[in-house]
């Protein structure tokens, strides 16, 4: 049943799951599918999706998501930074019932469809926290931290570094532009003490069999030196990258304590 209001979105619906979206969800797709009709009811009524993406959600959208599961270790704990609707991050804890999601999005409205739509999937694997990327930094730590559409590589690197792991990485969507991002994020990326980025692709595979799905391109970033990655402690300024302690010394003046630059 539709809610009031969604006949005047003005667009078909999503339809429903195309055999791609069966292959990739298994016996998890009628979570997925439920998902959908939120996104196609709710998502376009709250202002969270436009109502001409309606009857591409699953291929333009949902797909392109849950292909970005492939690119997350077993057992992982994941951020989803920017957040928005839940895509890609409500999207991978449907896929992958194994992970442990923090759905990170400052906007209220925002907020509270993720909320509601976690309970109405009996999603236990989520948790939805309305703040900014920042505010947890020094606080929490992800094998995973993923990002899709949320702003430049160069930028993306100072809100979601601090919450990876020492062996995690920063898992951001991008598309035809992912060559040109982690070039201009060059002198970010040194200063922050990440590795060299790869841009890894996945779907490949999938879309050979299914002419609906698009392979996604992915800019994976890591720490340089896991041993070497701290954290700042309670009440250091907030949104500085971890540095190394020895390198701050060196220089013989006073930094934000726990920050890291390359070597």
């Amino acid at each position: 049943m539709k809610p009031s209001g969604a006949e005047d979105t003005g667009s078909a619906g999503p339809g429903p799951p195309p055999p791609a979206a069966v292959a990739l969800f298994g016996d998890r797709i009628d979570a997925a599918e439920r998902y959908v009709g939120l996104l196609a009811t709710d998502g376009i009524l709250r202002g969270l999706i436009g109502p001409r993406e309606a009857p591409r959600l699953w291929d333009r959208h949902v797909l392109n998501s849950a292909l970005l599961a492939d690119a997350v270790p077993e057992g992982a704990s994941v951020a989803d930074v920017g957040s928005g609707a839940g895509l890609p991050g409500l999207v991978v804890a449907i896929a992958r019932p194994d992970l442990r999601v923090t759905l990170v999005e400052p906007l209220l409205r925002r907020t509270t469809f993720l909320l509601e739509a976690v309970e109405a999937l009996g999603l236990g694997n989520v948790v939805v926290r309305r703040d900014r990327a920042d505010a947890l930094h020094g606080s929490a730590r992800f094998d995973a931290v993923t990002a899709r559409a949320v702003a430049p590589l160069e930028r993306l690197l100072g809100w979601c570094m601090p919450l990876v792991a020492p062996e995690g990485a920063l898992l951001a969507m991008k598309g035809s532009s992912a060559d040109d991002e982690v070039a201009a994020a060059g002198p970010t990326l040194r200063r922050l003490g990440c590795g060299e980025p790869v841009v890894e692709v996945f779907g490949g595979d999938l879309a050979r069999e299914y002419p609906d799905v698009e392979p996604i391109r992915v800019v994976r970033v890591t720490w340089a030196d896991p041993a070497r990655v701290s954290w700042p402690t309670s009440g250091s300024r907030s949104g500085t990258a971890p540095r190394s302690a020895r390198r701050t010394a060196a220089r013989g003046r006073r930094q934000p304590p726990g920050t890291r630059t390359q070597r």
